[in-house]
């Protein structure tokens, strides 16, 4: 739990409203990497984010991390909570920290299904899904550089250590092979990028890391979560929303896709075409970034199965991951650029 008067005492000193006020802290959620609380003091209302006491050193680094991200955004078109302010010493709280503005809003994957009215009424949730690819568009536009962004990643040879970075981690994790691994890997090697646009990324865009507006028309309020966020190519953002998207959204089968239901949102043509126009870029090369999303997604989940012990969550992923890599191998040995 937060220690409430020693961060009244830093936010008084750092001139934050409510001086005097008494603080409360409301979990909101968190887990491993980081903790997230809702914090009132008198009329004002803003949320925490701080690595938990038992997470490794790292992640304060981490956490200041997000916090040049979501600092950079302020001005920029990009839905995004504000920033407060940014805690480096971790004498205060025993962690790095920082504070943002609350969002007035609700998250897909806070509740796994729509709120009201777009559980109900299909012909509304279109929008919710143009909203979710708007975001990404308008993040791949933002002027890394002159946000003060320089740093943040390595977006020279960005491809090349996709490959060679989560090879090497898969065999660190390996318990077991899996079926199209290698040809997908070989396939992701002959055919990267000749060249592309580096800009900032999430890392892991999806439905769970944005926030809406509560009501129709849909309206994304903010993208949260930027764990990964980086300087890199932002087409892989894109593949990664989309590489499990289904082919039919008028389907049964859309409403099993995902953990919420996609049943009534637009085709994947048309989100990837969305972004397209939002973005300004190119989208004639997407089959790359499909098959590297859903290659180093398996790879990601294959750490979860492998960690598993009795989390059944965990122990899920155990059939999940061969499906991805072999659709990764399929849709790579379907797609030839160089002929």
């Amino acid at each position: 739990m937060i220690d409430t008067e020693r961060l009244a005492d830093w936010m008084d000193g750092t001139g934050l409203p409510g001086k005097g006020e008494p603080i409360e802290a409301r979990f909101l959620s968190g887990g491993t990497q980081n903790e997230i609380y809702e914090i009132t003091r008198g009329a004002e209302r803003c949320v925490i984010r701080i690595p938990p006491a038992a997470a490794p050193p790292d992640r304060d680094k981490g956490i200041l991390r997000e916090w040049r991200i979501i600092e950079a955004l302020d001005e920029t078109d990009v839905p995004h909570t504000t920033a407060i302010a940014a805690c480096e010493d971790t004498s205060v709280l025993g962690r790095a920290f920082y504070l943002m503005g609350f969002v007035d809003g609700w998250s897909p994957m806070e509740h796994k299904r729509w709120t009201e009215p777009f559980t109900s009424d299909l012909t509304l949730r279109p929008q919710l899904g143009y909203q979710l690819a708007e975001g990404i568009a308008l993040l791949s536009k933002v002027d890394w550089r002159a946000r003060g962004l320089d740093g943040l990643g390595r977006p020279d040879g960005f491809h090349e250590r996709q490959v060679s970075r989560w090879t090497g981690f898969f065999e660190r994790i390996k318990g077991r092979e899996l079926d199209g691994m290698d040809v997908a890997t070989r396939w992701l090697e002959d055919n990267r990028p000749i060249d592309f646009i580096p800009g900032l990324m999430h890392g892991d865009y999806q439905f769970a890391n944005v926030m809406f507006r509560d009501g129709a028309p849909a309206r994304l309020a903010a993208i949260v979560d930027w764990e990964m966020g980086t300087v890199g190519d932002p087409k892989l953002d894109l593949a990664w929303m989309v590489q499990g998207w289904p082919e039919d959204t008028s389907s049964e089968k859309a409403s099993e896709s995902s953990y919420v239901d996609l049943r009534g949102m637009p085709s994947r043509d048309q989100m990837v075409q969305h972004y397209a126009e939002v973005s300004g870029r190119q989208v004639d090369d997407l089959d790359y970034y499909l098959v590297l999303a859903k290659w180093k997604l398996a790879i990601v989940l294959e750490q979860g199965f492998q960690r598993a012990g009795d989390d059944h969550k965990l122990q899920a992923f155990g059939a999940i991951v061969p499906e991805l890599m072999r659709s990764a191998a399929d849709l790579a040995e379907s797609t030839d650029y160089r002929s």
